[in-house]
C-alpha cells in the first residue's frame, strides 16, 4: 500500500526548528549582553517550594520527586514535607550567609497548605513566581484546554492575591507544557517562563497573546536531576556547579557575551544535614566569583530586554 503524498507533509517544518515559537540563532551570533556592574554571568537561584499531594494521580506521568509507592506513600510525602519545614530554613540561611538572592518557584496550593511558610517567603521581599497549583497538576497535550486554563488562572490569581506581587514568572511542574501553555501564560500577564531549557541566555518566545521571554532553567544543573535521578553525590553536584560557573565566566570574558547560570534547588534535597555543606561550598564559590551578578529572575529578564536586539 502506497501512502498519500500529504502523509509526509508538515506545515511547520522549517530550517532550525519545526515550530515558529522563536527564531533559530547561534549563541555566539547574538547581540552581546553585559549584565549590571559589568558582570559576565547572571545568577538565577530558583528555590523550588513545592507541594506533592499524597493522593497523586500521576497522569500522564508521575511528577519527578512525587509519590512512587502504593497509596499512602508516607515515606516520600513526609520527606517532601520535611523540605518545607526544615530543609528550607537551612537553604535560606546558607543563601543569606553568602549574599545570594533566591527567587521562589511556589506551588499555589501552599497558600492553603502551608500559609506560615508562604508568609515567611513574602516577608523576605524576594520574588515569587508561579509553579502551577501543585506538583501533580501537570501540563501536557492530553489536558483539555479549558481545564489547563482554569489551573493557570487559579494559580496566578491565588499567588497574586496572597503575595501582593505581580507574579510575572512561571515554571511548570516537571517543566511540562501542552501546546497551549505559553499562550495561556501570556494571556494572564506572565512575562517569562523557565520550562524551555535549551540556552544560556534569555530569548524572545512567540505566543498567540504576545511575546514571552524564555528564561532557561537548566535541567543539567538541577539538584533533583543530578542527585535524585542520576545518583551523583552531593559533592559531585557541587563540583559540576562550580565547573559551570567557572566555564561560563571564562567564556563571557573571552567573548564579551554575557551568560546565564540558572540553578534549581529543592530544599528537601539540599537542606539535608549531609548535603548542606556541599550546597554551602557552591554558594561560597559563586559569591567569590567577581563576574557573577546575583539577581531575581525578573531583574535578569529586565536587564536582558534592555539590551536585546
Amino acid at each position: 500500500m502506497t501512502l498519500d503524498a500529504n502523509h509526509l507533509e508538515y506545515p511547520h517544518r522549517r530550517r532550525g526548528m519545526d515550530h515558529r515559537r522563536y527564531e533559530f540563532s547561534m549563541l555566539g551570533n547574538r547581540h552581546p549582553v553585559v549584565w549590571p556592574g559589568g558582570a559576565g554571568v547572571a545568577l538565577w537561584v530558583n528555590l523550588a517550594v513545592q507541594f506533592f499531594p499524597l493522593d497523586q494521580r500521576g497522569k500522564p506521568f508521575a511528577p519527578p520527586g512525587g509519590m512512587s509507592t502504593p497509596y499512602p506513600d508516607l515515606r516520600h510525602f513526609s520527606l517532601r514535607e520535611y523540605g518545607n519545614r526544615v530543609g528550607i530554613v537551612r537553604c535560606l540561611e546558607a543563601l543569606d550567609a553568602f549574599g545570594i538572592r533566591p527567587t521562589f518557584a511556589v506551588n499555589a496550593a501552599l497558600a492553603e497548605r502551608c500559609p506560615g511558610l508562604l508568609d515567611r517567603l513574602i516577608g523576605r521581599g524576594d520574588e515569587i513566581l508561579a509553579s502551577s497549583w501543585h506538583m501533580d497538576t501537570l501540563h501536557h497535550g492530553e489536558l483539555a484546554l479549558a481545564e489547563e486554563r482554569a489551573v493557570v488562572e487559579k494559580t496566578l490569581a491565588t499567588l497574586r492575591e496572597r503575595t501582593g506581587q505581580a507574579v510575572a514568572g512561571w515554571v511548570s511542574p516537571a517543566r511540562s507544557q501542552s501546546l497551549h501553555t505559553p499562550d495561556l501564560l501570556a494571556a494572564q500577564g506572565v512575562r517569562y517562563m523557565g520550562d524551555w531549557i535549551n540556552d544560556e541566555l534569555p530569548y524572545a518566545f512567540r505566543t498567540d497573546a504576545g511575546e514571552l521571554v524564555a528564561l532557561p532553567l537548566s535541567l543539567e544543573l538541577d539538584d533533583q536531576f543530578l542527585i535524585g535521578a542520576n545518583l551523583h553525590s552531593e559533592w559531585e553536584y557541587a563540583a559540576q556547579i562550580i565547573d559551570a560557573c567557572d566555564f561560563l565566566a571564562s567564556e563571557a570574558a573571552k567573548t564579551g557575551h554575557g551568560r546565564l547560570l540558572a540553578l534549581s534547588v529543592h530544599p528537601w534535597l539540599m537542606g539535608q544535614p549531609h548535603r548542606v555543606a556541599a550546597f554551602e561550598s557552591v554558594l561560597e564559590h559563586l559569591a567569590g566569583c567577581g563576574s557573577i551578578w546575583s539577581a531575581s529572575a525578573s531583574e535578569i529578564v529586565t536587564a536582558w530586554r534592555g539590551q536585546a536586539i
